[in-house]
């Protein structure tokens, strides 16, 4: 329990919702949940649910129609034939990469990891007393693992590398040939790639492929939560190889029993044209947030080497303007009433020197705090001189 830390910026969470108790008005920046409502079919269909009143155990694996609507998903999506025995309904996307990891890490076993990257990722690791090893990466690898890193840092004990496309916090992707070749690399030496891929939805620029197809040892991890915008219905999706369906029923069974009924039932609404309409047009207020803050914030001094073209997150270089990127978000929620995570919740490379944005506010919010932020730093300059 020592190794296994907080999320820090909860921390800074509670320190604004004191502040906001107290009459401040805060521009949050900080948690990574859309501040949309889950799309009304979608909540339609789990009152519907509710009325029926059959709330009962679901099988550990998920409902059948869910397992076989999420199927037809990757179909229309990604043109990808999937076999819905593989599909695997879970209590969000960390109940699957706990699933995962607990299918493939003995004590001892590595797994193999980009720092920075989503925290709870290295904390399942050693919950199941394997090693979470972080590999250093940045801009010049768009702050994601590639084929010859995981070559070069796989040892006799690893058994996995964890990627993210698009990442938290980076929102980067990987291209669809390092998947593949991670996937192979991984094969031969009788490993595992799992892959991370909650954001999907939430992609800019040119089209996106999954990783279901890149190997037979892939396990491909999704949610409800971010696209679909169902973050408190607690449902997620793990795509998993054949031979690993039979180990994922048992721990599921033993785990949490199955995820819950009414959000299945909800789910089932999530794939209709209309909740797709709705979550598409969502996304493009993304994109309109993003193409506003990150001009925004580099005219700040903030340095984004790459503008992400996925996720709702920017991962910013400030150690131009502060030694401490801890520091300088505490500071910066006390004297201007701006949220934002420090880099230290992703990691331990340079970690100090950067912090994440979530463009998860409306615009006119986000130039709000653009303001803030560049008054803020304007009176440290003039405190300077």
């Amino acid at each position: 329990m020592r190794e296994i830390e907080p999320f820090h910026v909860m921390a800074l969470l509670a320190r604004a919702k004191a502040l906001e108790a107290q009459g401040r008005d805060i521009v949050h920046m900080e948690i990574g949940e859309p501040d949309f409502a889950t799309p009304r079919p979608v909540c339609e269909a789990g009152i519907r649910a509710l009325e029926h009143g059959e709330m009962f155990y679901t099988p550990a694996l998920g409902i059948p129609a869910l397992r076989e609507a999420i199927a037809g998903f990757y179909k229309t999506r990604y043109g990808v034939t999937l076999d819905a025995s593989r599909v695997v309904v879970t209590t969000g996307s960390s109940g699957a990469l706990l699933l995962a990891i607990a299918a493939l890490v003995n004590p001892g076993d590595q797994v193999l990891m980009a720092d920075p990257g989503y925290p709870a990722n290295r904390h399942f690791v050693r919950l199941l007393e394997g090693e979470a090893v972080g590999i250093p990466v940045g801009p010049d690898t768009h702050y994601q693992l590639t084929p010859a890193l995981v070559e070069r840092y796989w040892r006799p004990h690893t058994v996995a590398a964890l990627v993210a496309t698009p990442s938290n916090p980076t929102g980067t992707l990987i291209p669809e040939e390092h998947l593949h070749a991670m996937a192979a690399f991984a094969q031969a030496r009788g490993g595992a790639l799992i892959v991370d891929e909650i954001y999907h939805g939430l992609v800019y620029e040119g089209a996106t492929s999954t990783a279901v197809n890149a190997g037979d040892n892939v396990f491909v991890i999704n949610s409800f939560s971010k696209y679909f915008n169902m973050t408190g219905w607690r449902l997620g999706w793990m795509v998993v190889p054949e031979r690993y369906v039979r180990e994922i029923d048992k721990l599921s069974q033993n785990v949490y029993l199955s995820a819950p009924t009414p959000s299945q039932m909800a789910a089932l609404a999530a794939f209709e044209p209309e909740t797709l309409a709705i979550c598409e047009a969502r996304r493009e207020a993304f994109r309109e947030r993003r193409d506003y803050l990150v001009p925004a914030l580099r005219d700040l001094g903030f340095v984004v080497p790459h503008t992400p073209p996925g996720a709702f997150y920017i991962y910013a270089d400030c150690s131009q303007l502060a030694a401490d990127s801890f520091a300088f978000a505490r500071d910066l929620l006390e004297s201007a009433g701006v949220a934002i995570t420090p880099g230290i919740d992703f990691g331990t490379h340079r970690a100090q020197a950067h912090v994440r944005f979530a463009y998860t506010r409306p615009v006119e919010r986000l130039r709000e705090g653009v303001r803030r932020i560049g008054e803020y730093l304007a009176t440290l300059r003039r405190g300077q001189v």
